[in-house]
């Protein structure tokens, strides 16, 4: 397996990866417009890859896609900058075999050259695989976002 820079001819791969970005959000989020919204977070992600401050990473081997990872550089709310992982996914067939660890790795490598000390995402609350997964990376939880569900006034 290795992991390098995005290019077009993964695109299809990595579109059909978005899917996965859906797993964690509320269950009475309409899942068509979640689905919707994950898939255009991956399309922009990959049509600014190339632009200073953005990346997208892929792990591959041989000619299949494992997983990508996209963000930006951004500041942190404080005004510190910081790497923002936007978008990760591994292919279900290839978890457990280091695949998000060599993403992320990408990315804190990334960090290092462009000298930012820290790097944050967001995960659905219930996706307690990614949370698990992202705590033994040495991940804290940072933020609490609440809402509440008012009937019939979200999502429709």
């Amino acid at each position: 397996m290795r992991v390098r820079r995005f290019e077009e001819a993964d695109r299809s791969a990595v579109l059909a990866l978005a899917p996965r970005l859906t797993e964690g959000v509320a269950p009475w989020r309409p899942a068509e417009l979640v689905l919707s919204a994950v898939t255009g977070w991956v399309v922009e992600a990959l049509a600014r890859a190339a632009e200073p401050g953005r990346f997208v990473f892929v792990a591959d081997e041989g000619d299949a896609v494992l997983g990508f990872v996209a963000g930006e550089e951004r500041p942190h709310w404080s005004g510190v900058p910081e790497l923002y992982v936007g978008e990760l996914a591994v292919d279900p067939r290839h978890e457990g075999r280091g695949v998000g660890r060599a993403l992320i790795d990408a990315v804190a490598a990334h960090a290092n050259e462009v000298g930012v000390h820290s790097i944050t995402l967001d995960t659905g609350a219930a996706n307690s695989n990614a949370r698990s997964f992202y705590r033994r990376l040495g991940f804290e939880e940072e933020d609490v976002k609440l809402t509440m569900r008012l009937d019939g006034m979200i999502g429709g």
